[in-house]
């Protein structure tokens, strides 16, 4: 009779740090989420090994086209990493893409996500897939798919990053930009719901490192605790947006992301035109006065970096200035003008400029 076989004392996958019936239990966790964060067009289930979606939907459009946006939340994952808090990270990924779609006109159609872990846990990586598919609600998208990748070695075992990349459509004739722009046409600033997700580098070196702050420490000017207030998640404006294609003109859309508000609309101001910016229309939020006193951080160093208190931005002709604001308020979204279109000087000059002082 032959005898057993030793038991090998070999490597394993298990050894070397990745556990793939935790992922397998990641998977099943995060069903129920995926579930909720579907269209119509949505094809096939979880886990296979592509995300399934029916391009018939494209008929409808005369010449449509494809836009496609891919982006990450940055830094913002280690103030998530160190409150232990994985529910609203997801949610900021998917602000951060489908408000880049948007900005051509596009209708968010699906996304898909990549979630790279030090060590899966099964429940905080649903948790982070919890926020993807509330954030994809949200933004009226599907989500398609998606990659939990265990990465021992590379990352701590509660060290993570997530990026996603999203896909949309517009009709060929309706896609905005800098060409439709005119002078006169009003610049509409869209409020943000905090610092959302860039510049967080910056905000973690001054609040962290220089001021010593706690996570856990109230701070009166916020009305909650510093990490609340960090963890804010980025406002979704992609159906407030589409909103307004739909009901009124618009010429262009600029997302405030890293670059601050006058780096980002000087992205879709024409080459002969100039955008200039009251800052004394609006309040930025308690955020960044407590970001520049703490690091006494000088005005530009702010305004490159952070978004200000304005996510989004709308170039319309100025008749239509009114009812985009009254449209963006009965959607919840607090708005104004907060400038023009004008000639640049000759000679050229800067894009856009930035005058006056904050209200107060």
């Amino acid at each position: 009779m032959p005898a057993e076989p030793a038991e090998s004392s070999g490597a394993t996958y298990a050894a070397a740090g990745v556990d793939i019936e935790a992922g397998d239990r990641a998977v099943q966790l995060m069903k129920e989420w995926v579930k909720k964060a579907q269209r119509p067009e949505s094809v096939g289930t979880l886990g296979g090994f592509a995300g399934l979606f029916d391009a018939s939907v494209l008929k409808r459009y005369e010449r449509p086209l494809l836009a496609s946006a891919t982006d990450g939340v940055g830094t913002k994952v280690a103030v998530a990493q160190r409150m232990d808090q994985h529910d609203s990270i997801g949610h900021d990924l998917v602000a951060m893409v489908v408000d880049d779609l948007v900005v051509c006109g596009a209708e968010p159609l699906f996304m898909t996500d990549y979630i790279c872990v030090g060590k899966v846990v099964p429940e905080r990586v649903a948790q982070i897939v919890k926020g993807i598919a509330e954030g994809c609600v949200l933004a009226g998208c599907a989500l398609v798919g998606g990659e939990t990748a265990e990465h021992p070695g590379l990352l701590g075992p509660d060290e993570y990053d997530v990026a996603g990349a999203g896909t949309g459509v517009v009709e060929a004739d309706a896609v905005l930009g800098a060409d439709r722009i005119r002078t006169g046409d009003a610049v509409i600033a869209m409020a943000s719901s905090g610092l959302h997700s860039n510049g967080y580098s910056l905000v973690r070196h001054v609040l962290f490192e220089r001021a010593g702050w706690a996570l856990e420490r109230h701070v009166p000017e916020l009305g909650r605790t510093l990490g609340e207030e960090l963890l804010e998640p980025t406002r979704i404006y992609s159906l407030d947006c589409l909103a307004l294609t739909r009901t009124t003109e618009v010429h262009a859309f600029s997302h405030i992301t890293g670059g601050g508000l006058a780096g980002n609309l000087a992205r879709v101001v024409p080459a002969e035109l100039h955008a200039r910016v009251d800052r004394g229309t609006w309040t930025p939020g308690a955020v960044f006065d407590l970001v520049g006193q703490a690091g006494e951080v000088s005005r530009p160093e702010l305004e490159s970096a952070l978004n200000m208190g304005v996510g989004m931005v709308a170039v319309v002709p100025r008749s239509a200035e009114s009812e985009v604001i009254e449209t963006l308020a009965e959607r919840g979204v607090d708005a104004w003008v907060a400038g023009e279109i004008t000639e640049r000087a000759p000679g050229g000059g800067d894009a856009v400029t930035l005058t006056g002082d904050y209200a107060r």
